[in-house]
């Protein structure tokens, strides 16, 4: 069995580098792979271009595509690490960040910034992601307030309640909003829709910092998410504090997801069906579970993201709906597939 679990882990990083690799590759300019290799290797040991590496070519790699790339991968692996995170949470297999309204907050704080043009010179081109951010987190404590106020126990019901409640009430906002600011409808739902376009390695840097702190932070927690996912009775039998874990672990989730969000636009079904697919592939326990999620969603979303530019090429379509468009018939393989064997 353990070597049989060596290979699909082997597998599962060599189909994480392919990816990588094909999304720097393939566009309007096609880098071969020794090329990519060459051109990333000098940058980062600081050694001089090979003769064979057009200058061109570094400057698409380095400066455009490398960066876009990095970030599609990154923000796969916080989404779907933080849907692992809450399907065994909340014991719910349709569970995620989004199902807390953390999207909708998001969309609503980047709604704000466009339609009153706001304009804060010290934030730059971080305004929009920075009040994303703020807005998509406001929402998740929002949640657990009225949650915890309701039941003291914070049961998965009563979370799930409020988040759709309280999603259902800023949707209509932002509705709103978009009804009486038409000439920036389209702006908003290309926000919402998702984009990594014009993605800085600024943005990279920010977003790996976030992800490697949060598979750190997630994968301490395994055995508890284990024993939670039976049920928390269960949980508490064999004395987790599930009350204290769940805070902090909806919390964890909630900036993984925000951090992502905030950066990218909203993006759906990777965090529904990469965790699935990784407990199909892998098992159930949360010790891999949590950080192949975040392998294979990265994987996932990069290769999302490189449809989204290349097929309909020279036009870009938003990623967003390249992932519903793949994600909503995989998930419901997945999904009825295991009910099947069940």
């Amino acid at each position: 069995m353990r070597g049989k679990q060596g290979l699909k882990l082997t597998t599962a990083f060599v189909f994480s580098v392919i990816a990588m690799i094909l999304a720097v590759g393939v566009g309007s300019v096609s880098i071969s792979p020794r090329e990519i290799v060459a051109i990333i290797f000098s940058k980062l040991s600081g050694s001089e271009m090979p003769a064979f590496v057009n200058a061109g070519k570094v400057s698409i790699l380095w400066e455009i595509r490398f960066p876009r790339v990095c970030c599609a991968f990154i923000a796969g692996a916080l989404l779907s690490l933080s849907g692992a995170i809450m399907q065994s949470l909340l014991q719910n297999p349709l569970a995620s960040s989004y199902t807390l309204g953390i999207s909708s907050g998001a969309s609503l704080g980047a709604a704000f910034v466009i339609v009153y043009e706001v304009s804060i010179p010290a934030l730059n081109y971080f305004l929009l992601p920075v009040s994303g951010f703020i807005f998509g987190l406001a929402t998740v404590f929002l949640v657990l307030a009225f949650s915890a106020g309701l039941d003291g126990n914070l049961r998965s019901h009563t979370i799930i309640l409020f988040g759709m409640i309280l999603s259902l009430f800023v949707n209509a906002v932002l509705t709103l909003l978009s009804a009486a600011h038409s000439r920036h409808m389209q702006r908003l739902i290309l926000w919402q829709m998702g984009s990594f376009a014009g993605r800085r390695w600024e943005h990279a840097g920010i977003l790996l910092i976030v992800c490697v702190i949060g598979v750190i932070i997630a994968c301490a927690f395994h055995r508890e998410l284990d024993l939670m996912s039976f049920g928390e009775n269960t949980a508490e039998a064999v004395g987790v504090d599930t009350k204290k874990s769940r805070r902090i672990l909806l919390v964890l989730s909630s900036i993984l997801t925000g951090a992502a969000v905030c950066f990218t636009g909203v993006i759906g079904f990777i965090d529904l069906a990469a965790p699935h697919a990784v407990r199909r592939i892998f098992g159930s326990s949360h010790r891999l579970v949590l950080p192949m999620s975040a392998l294979l969603g990265g994987s996932f979303m990069t290769l999302a993201d490189l449809i989204s530019r290349t097929i309909l090429s020279p036009q870009e379509i938003p990623v967003g709906a390249v992932t519903a468009l793949l994600g909503a018939p995989f998930f419901l393989w997945v999904y009825f597939g295991t009910g099947r064997k069940r």
